[in-house]
């Protein structure tokens, strides 16, 4: 059997990690880099880091408008299918680059296998709902994280080859929590104290392309008082500069270049608590147990919203004020599976096979 794994973005190689080790021990894996994420910071690391084997391909597309970035994706990765001829096409998320390798894939009538499918965050507006609907339409094997996404999918009269597995990202925490803790030096680095900061990430376009919406976000880090640090992703970067924000203005903000997987699994589970937009942060946050605010209108991880764990405040500065300032006292429950995901992962595909 040959898989071939199409990844782009730093989430993509966190998800990727586990499902690779255990695949690689029985069948042919190839990967496929779309380098979507092409800063050495946001990609290399990450496989240096989580062992990951090199890509077998690295397309090198880069950003660029939507339509742009995926066409040029789907050129390359059909190529690539027609080379090789994998068995599935496997592909992780809510990215363009999940996006590409699904229609490529289809197109050419190989199976497509679908981890993290069923997300639904009801805001057609955001690229990733687009990528993630369109996706599942076309997929043979939809891996589901949650219930919630079973029955999104159903909703939508989508029930052949659905299956919950889990959430192949707990896998990654588990297997990577130890080694974070006994190898990272960023608190060090950073002359950080547990419990004594905010973590910040912010990075979705609906945030970043929108002048008002960062205004508000920065307002609110300007009216809370507490340490914050904020790895900074190198587009949202660009945009600040663009609009003219002066992040040096905000008190107490510490600003630091992006960091590796293993540095920021540190930084979560060191933080009081994190403000973000990210799916993969608010999971994470929620996994180490850590009070989350989502700067973001909606959120397709439901499940981290109970007793407040995570509190949804749009960009609205007084509620994410109000939010940061909340003391929160949630109970974690196992909503996210075993960390056995990557196990069933390869068990589904060996059963679809035969």
């Amino acid at each position: 059997m040959k898989v071939l794994t199409i990844l782009g973005a730093r989430p993509q190689f966190i998800k990727a990690a586990p499902v690779s080790r255990v695949l690689r021990q029985e069948i042919t894996e190839l990967i496929i880099h779309t380098g979507q994420h092409y800063d050495a910071n946001m990609s290399d690391i990450f496989f240096d880091e989580l062992n990951i084997p090199k890509p077998d391909y690295n397309l090198g597309i880069g950003s660029g408008n939507h339509g742009k970035q995926t066409g040029e994706m789907l050129a390359k990765i059909e190529e690539i299918i027609l080379k090789e001829s994998p068995n599935f096409v496997l592909v992780y998320g809510d990215t363009n680059s999940t996006l590409a390798g699904a229609l490529a894939a289809a197109k050419l009538h190989v199976p497509i296998v679908h981890i993290e499918a069923g997300l639904r965050s009801f805001n057609k507006r955001m690229p990733e709902e687009v990528n993630r609907i369109l996706t599942d339409n076309v997929s043979s094997l939809l891996l589901c994280p949650t219930e919630t996404a079973i029955q999104n999918l159903t909703n939508e009269n989508i029930k052949d080859g659905v299956y919950n597995i889990g959430d192949v990202m707990y896998d990654a925490v588990l297997y990577n929590k130890t080694l974070a803790e006994s190898t990272s030096t960023i608190l060090e680095r950073e002359e950080l104290q547990s419990k004594d900061y905010l973590l910040i990430t912010i990075h979705r376009a609906e945030n970043t392309d929108d002048v008002d919406r960062m205004k508000s976000i920065l307002d609110a880090f300007s009216q809370i008082a507490d340490k914050k640090v904020w790895p900074i992703h190198p587009r949202t970067k660009k945009k600040l500069e663009d609009y003219g924000f002066q992040l040096d203005q905000i008190p107490n903000l510490q600003v630091i270049e992006p960091v590796g997987y293993l540095d920021m699994l540190s930084l979560e589970m060191n933080a009081k608590k994190i403000v973000t937009d990210s799916g993969g942060v608010q999971k994470e946050a929620y996994f180490a147990e850590v009070p989350c605010v989502t700067v973001r209108d909606q959120t397709e991880w439901v499940e981290t919203l109970i007793e407040d764990a995570n509190i949804l405040t749009g960009t609205d500065t007084t509620k994410i004020v109000e939010a940061v300032q909340k003391q929160v006292s949630p109970s974690y429950t196992p909503v996210f599976g075993d960390g056995k995901t990557a196990e069933k992962v390869l068990a589904l595909l060996k059963e679809y096979e035969n």
